[in-house]
């Protein structure tokens, strides 16, 4: 796709002062890959006779109330990513990332995991949302993040959690499960588990805020863009929908509203930064 001779003076001007580059990525991003966002009919799940929604199931309160109902939502939802592949929007960002070296960082509130498998390095992708490819054990308080093992990759949306299911969940010599390493919508952020003060730390540097695929409903990610537009730096948002990102990008002097799909808009971007 063309961009906006604005949008490319801006990209290149921020390539040629050699800046560093935070990219935040959301939901959007992960959708083109065939990953539903989990907020429509596919978000809900039954138990019994009650329906329930995802800010109902990803809570600490429904993993306290029925632990099992809630690992079968997760392990369905983490089948449906697993069967999943990185998009060209995808690849466009490592490539970036490539070039950039240690002038990038990337923010992800996916949980997906897409990011890392399309080839980012872990040390500068925060995934401040978790990740369901890995599980917190019972010790330490809960903060103990291991893989969750294989055996429990192809979990159907009717299949049971059966004995086999358990003892997977379980560390050795634990008696309890352990929990699903995603930050849910009854807890807060914390930089431990989730890199919440690196996110804001490498916001804080940034000289160009690229936001792709979120609608702005979450705290940590909101408190970024707008922390990028008091420091004035450029903004561009690439997103299908209008958004509180742009918004901001909007009231920025270099800000950028692109109304694309990421893995058609991407590309172009990431070109235009390395031209």
């Amino acid at each position: 796709m063309e961009l906006s001779p604005a949008l490319v003076q801006t990209l290149q001007d921020v390539a040629q002062s050699r800046g560093r580059v935070v990219v935040l990525t959301g939901a959007g991003t992960s959708a083109e890959s065939g990953i539903p966002t989990f907020r429509g009919k596919e978000g809900y799940w039954t138990v019994g006779s009650t329906h329930y929604q995802p800010m109902e199931m990803a809570t600490r309160t429904a993993f306290a109330a029925m632990p099992h109902e809630v690992w079968r939502w997760y392990l369905y939802r983490r089948s449906v990513c697993r069967a999943a592949e990185p998009n060209p929007g995808h690849r466009a960002l490592v490539k970036l990332e490539r070039a950039l070296g240690e002038r990038f960082n990337l923010i992800t509130q996916n949980v997906d995991g897409l990011h890392l498998r399309a080839g980012h390095d872990k040390s500068r992708t925060f995934q401040i949302h978790g990740n369901v490819d890995y599980m917190r054990c019972p010790g330490v308080e809960g903060r103990e993040v291991v893989a969750i093992p294989d055996g429990l990759d192809q979990f159907g949306r009717e299949d049971p959690l059966q004995e086999h299911h358990l003892a997977l969940l379980r560390r050795p010599g634990d008696d309890e499960i352990g929990r699903p390493h995603v930050l849910w919508f009854d807890e807060y952020y914390d930089e431990e588990l989730f890199s919440a003060e690196s996110a804001m730390r490498c916001a804080a540097e940034a000289d160009l805020l690229l936001v792709v695929g979120t609608a702005g409903a979450t705290n940590l990610p909101m408190q970024i863009g707008q922390l990028s537009a008091r420091r004035g730096i450029p903004m561009v948002d690439v997103n299908v929908a209008t958004n509180p990102f742009a918004e901001l990008a909007a009231a920025t002097p270099e800000g950028h509203v692109v109304q694309q799909p990421s893995a058609a808009a991407l590309p172009a971007i990431v070109d235009a930064l390395l031209a």
